[in-house]
């Protein structure tokens, strides 16, 4: 699976953003669908996943409530919309996908894209 994200960028704190991964090349619905992301200077961490179905979803403490993870199978994108923003979500995020399920480990995931970068300022 090749995975392409896009729709970062730089806002206020209190926005939103959304950002967008397109996937081609095998079957968008035999996967299960993450965001990643790593601060500067910081480890990779998870923030939310979406199952192959999309009826499943599960978010970090750190976003639930303010993120909200969504998957299009007629377009094989998978978004993530980020409100109410905060200085502390500052990071490059990565889309990633895995057959397996509903998994917040790194390790589970076998296909990453590129990083979309967010900066949150004060």
């Amino acid at each position: 699976v090749q995975l392409q994200a896009s729709g970062g960028g730089l806002v206020q704190a209190g926005g939103s953003l959304r950002l967008s991964c397109a996937a081609s090349g095998r079957t968008f619905s035999n996967y299960a669908m993450g965001w990643f992301r790593q601060a500067p200077g910081k480890e990779r961490e998870f923030v939310a996943v979406i199952s192959r179905g999309g009826d499943n979803t599960y978010y970090a403490d750190s976003v639930k409530g303010r993120f909200t993870i969504s998957r299009d199978h007629v377009e094989n994108t998978v978004y993530l919309q980020m409100d109410s923003l905060r200085p502390e979500d500052t990071a490059v995020y990565y889309c990633a996908a895995n057959s397996r399920g509903i998994y917040a480990a790194i390790v589970a995931y076998e296909y990453w894209g590129q990083g979309a970068l967010v900066t949150v300022s004060s």
